[in-house]
């Protein structure tokens, strides 16, 4: 089914997801990859506030190419989401409701993401040029030392997905 949906990622919204929806997002998300993931990791540590809320908001597992002349962003791919398992069950914990990136998910992820009422979105791998063009503004908020991982906060319109993973557990790559 096509869905069209605005953020807020709000909790009522994700339970109305099913595994296998096509899914147009317009709103904010923010990028962040291994070394942004990382480092909001250890700042919960040490008791620090992470830079943006998490709550109701969707992570993009994205490290854009830098921008040509006249462009907003480079190439906005996803990269591959195993990658930052280890640091997403906190975050869901902390009312992160949804993910884009590309390839399965881990055991505890998935638990995590069905205790939260989260959902994990694929992005095509490969199009990063075509998805890129739904980005509308791009702004570095958090991390500027890591250059292409630090945190963006991205306008998208229409941003095209697939629910991988649904709130309910139920894994199209199953």
């Amino acid at each position: 089914m096509e869905k069209h949906i605005n953020t807020p990622l709000t909790k009522d919204k994700v339970i109305n997801l099913e595994a296998g929806d096509y899914v147009y997002i317009t709103g904010i998300i923010y990028s962040a990859r291994d070394a942004a993931h990382k480092r909001m990791f250890e700042e919960l540590i040490s008791g620090k506030d992470l830079p943006f809320s998490i709550k109701d908001n969707i992570i993009y597992y994205m490290g854009p190419s830098p921008a040509r002349n006249g462009q907003i962003i480079g190439s906005a791919g996803p990269t591959t989401s195993s990658r930052m398992d280890r640091y997403t069950p906190e975050l869901l914990d902390l009312g992160l409701s949804g993910m884009v990136g590309k390839g399965t998910r881990g055991s505890e992820v998935i638990a995590s993401m069905i205790k939260n009422k989260a959902v994990y979105f694929a992005a095509t791998g490969g199009a990063g040029a075509l998805l890129s063009k739904c980005i509308k503004e791009s702004r570095v908020i958090a991390y500027d030392e890591l250059g292409t991982e630090a945190i963006h906060e991205l306008y998208v319109e229409k941003f095209p997905v697939i629910v991988a993973i649904d709130s309910k557990g139920k894994n199209l790559y199953e």
